[in-house]
């Protein structure tokens, strides 16, 4: 679910070279030599087309073994559970999605550029720098239960996790590809990232 298009038309920018397919064929999933899961909407909705289409374990069998960028809820997705109407993920890694806390001064959804600042270093972040300001539209973020899953944070107005990273995974709360110059260096860095 979500701006499949946009990230496509991003993707086949950044990769000439490559074939750049948008599916919900499980068989094409698996066959597929790097996998970019993007989400965009309601975490529960985003969960029960998985279901419909018979992509969960698709999903999660490439997020196992090839490389693997989660966007948004794509990135929201790969946990344990939200608080978004109390939805099961698909328990790829430990944590949950937690919701903004309401703050005066601060709308929920948190929308629009904001600063990432890395956590750790990582292949998908070279040639982007420190702070460099990624495009954001979200009312809920990831809280990993394994801090070192952590590869970049962001703060609206207290700090969240706003990258992850782990073995092939990488994923962002943020949208690269609406995210400028950054979000179309790490959507190259990621079309070239041999996580071996």
């Amino acid at each position: 679910m979500g701006n499949l298009r946009s990230v496509q038309k991003a993707l086949q920018h950044v990769a000439p070279e490559a074939s750049v397919e948008v599916t919900s064929d499980p068989a094409a999933i698996r066959s597929a030599d790097r996998v970019v899961f993007p989400g965009q909407g309601a975490m529960p909705d985003c969960m029960r087309s998985l279901a419909e289409h018979g992509l969960g374990e698709a999903v999660a069998e490439s997020a196992r073994d090839k490389p693997f960028l989660g966007l948004c809820i794509g990135q929201q997705m790969l946990f344990e559970g939200s608080d978004e109407g109390d939805t099961p993920g698909l328990a790829l890694l430990p944590g949950r999605v937690r919701g903004f806390a309401r703050r005066a001064g601060f709308k929920v959804p948190h929308m629009g550029w904001n600063e990432v600042w890395q956590v750790a270093p990582h292949a998908l972040w070279e040639g982007i720098g420190d702070g460099s300001r990624f495009y954001f539209v979200h009312s809920y973020y990831c809280d990993p239960a394994d801090a070192s899953l952590a590869a970049a944070s962001t703060r609206y107005p207290d700090g969240f996790t706003s990258a992850i990273a782990r073995d092939n995974i990488f994923a962002t709360q943020f949208h690269p590809e609406k995210s400028s110059v950054a979000g179309l260096r790490l959507l190259r860095n990621f079309a070239n990232w041999d996580p071996s």
